[in-house]
């Protein structure tokens, strides 16, 4: 098979399109037939030499595929060769075939053809676990949603929206603001011209934000927890803006608040299979009756991964970057 390799770590012609071996699915695992995968971060990331993958994992980027089962290994039941399916990977979605544990496995939802289905694993996985089943977002309550037309942004207002909550988004552009009012953002926030914490006081009427979703990281700490409600919960999902910050505990204790940061990648299989069956019961139902959808910004041919890295990089998207086999 073929599949993007990183012979040496660098810029986005780091990524050449190789000939490899075909991967054998192992005790638990399904080798899925790849039609398409998705762009994230963290395989930029991954290209640059900043985040390798987990152990054992496939050294070829790409934390989300959509395909077909080509083969079971020992061990799998459920499943069957020729299902259309989705996944959640540790790696190896920028190739022509993966190995899967059977766990990290959905199902196309209805309605969606295979290859949109790649946008849905990682923003599900990681809006449902962070949002909901960390956060314990309420309905009623006010999401802010940092980098709202992200493939994480777009999915994160749908969501809170479809459980009743009111959502607010910052991002750097009139463009994106308004593709997230389209989904659902009833708070628009310009980043480059506009103070959050000040914004969403006002609207607020001074209460703040009940859950923030976060891919800053440091350069953000302190505004995010100024900008959350009694109560609140800071959720840190990315480090855009550095690692290391300084922190005035005493407005975490006066605001009785929590500050919570995960990776969903490096988790145990356990967790993600327990994370994927969440998805599956909570997220799917909304999926297939069409009100939530992946936002799919371009579909691009997988020896084009360079390219399509440069737009993520760039920013210049709103939603999800495909990566198609065919």
């Amino acid at each position: 098979m073929y599949a993007i390799t990183i012979p040496e770590p660098g810029g986005p012609d780091a990524l050449v399109w190789s000939e490899v071996p075909d991967p054998v699915p192992g005790e638990g695992e399904v080798l899925v037939e790849v039609a398409a995968t998705a762009v994230n971060r963290a395989d930029l990331m991954q290209r640059q030499g900043f985040y390798d993958p987990p152990p054992g994992a496939s050294p070829y980027p790409g934390l989300e595929c959509s395909g077909r089962i080509a083969a079971l290994g020992p061990g799998v039941s459920g499943w069957a060769v020729g299902d259309e399916v989705c996944a959640l990977l540790a790696g190896g979605g920028y190739a022509e075939k993966v190995a899967v544990p059977a766990g990290q496995l959905l199902p196309v939802p209805d309605g969606l053809d295979v290859v949109t289905a790649a946008a849905l694993p990682e923003v599900t996985a990681t809006v449902w676990s962070n949002v909901f089943m960390l956060a314990h977002l309420r309905p009623g309550e006010t999401l802010l949603v940092h980098g709202g037309g992200s493939g994480i942004g777009t999915m994160a207002v749908q969501l809170a929206k479809a459980v009743g909550a009111r959502v607010a988004v910052t991002a750097g552009s009139r463009e994106k603001l308004e593709r997230c009012r389209e989904l659902g953002a009833d708070i628009l926030v310009d980043y480059r011209e506009q103070d959050f914490v000040e914004e969403i006081h006002k609207v607020t009427g001074g209460a703040g934000a009940d859950v923030v979703l976060d891919i800053m990281g440091a350069k953000y700490l302190n505004r995010n927890v100024d900008v959350l409600a009694v109560n609140g919960r800071l959720a840190i999902i990315g480090l855009q803006g550095g690692r290391k910050a300084e922190l005035d505990l005493g407005k975490l204790l006066t605001k009785r608040a929590a500050v919570m940061a995960t990776a969903l990648r490096s988790r145990p299989l356990a967790e993600k299979a327990a994370i994927l069956a969440a998805v599956r019961e909570h997220v799917w139902p909304l999926v297939s009756g069409g009100r939530v959808r992946p936002v799919v910004d371009r579909t691009m041919p997988l020896r084009d991964a360079a390219q399509a890295h440069r737009v993520v990089e760039d920013s210049s998207h709103v939603g999800k970057v495909l990566l198609t086999t065919g």
